[in-house]
């Protein structure tokens, strides 16, 4: 993955990279190689 880095048009943007996610694929997971993530709602040992 590439950064992508911003020119500074603004004080806040002086400096600012974010990651190029557009190598990544669109295309959803096949269901059938999926496995349900187990929920842990609630209250650990400590209260």
């Amino acid at each position: 993955m590439a950064i992508k880095k911003y020119g500074p048009t603004t004080p806040g943007r002086r400096g600012m990279t974010v990651t190029d996610y557009s190598v990544l694929s669109k295309v959803a997971p096949e269901r059938c190689l999926l496995e349900p993530m187990k929920k842990h709602s609630g209250r650990n040992n400590t209260g």
